[in-house]
């Protein structure tokens, strides 16, 4: 559920949608989701300061309350 909010908001908010990425990494208390964007759209995903990514870690804590289970959103280059 996390790793396709996560694909939907990317490609909702970049120029290339078919370049973004979301691998998850399971673990027992924690998932890791690794976003690979274009280089280019690297900073509308980040956003001013950090926004945007802050707003979208926000949402997956959220949703992860649900699932009692952790989750780290890392955008990579």
């Amino acid at each position: 559920m996390q790793k396709e909010l996560v694909e939907f908001i990317t490609k909702s908010l970049v120029d290339n949608p078919d370049s973004v990425k979301v691998r998850e990494i399971e673990g027992e208390q924690t998932s890791v989701l690794e976003l690979t964007v274009a280089k280019e759209d690297l900073g509308k995903v980040i956003g001013k300061q950090g926004r945007t990514a802050r707003a979208i870690r926000t949402l997956l804590g959220a949703v992860s309350a649900k699932t009692r289970k952790r989750v780290v959103l890392e955008i990579l280059e």
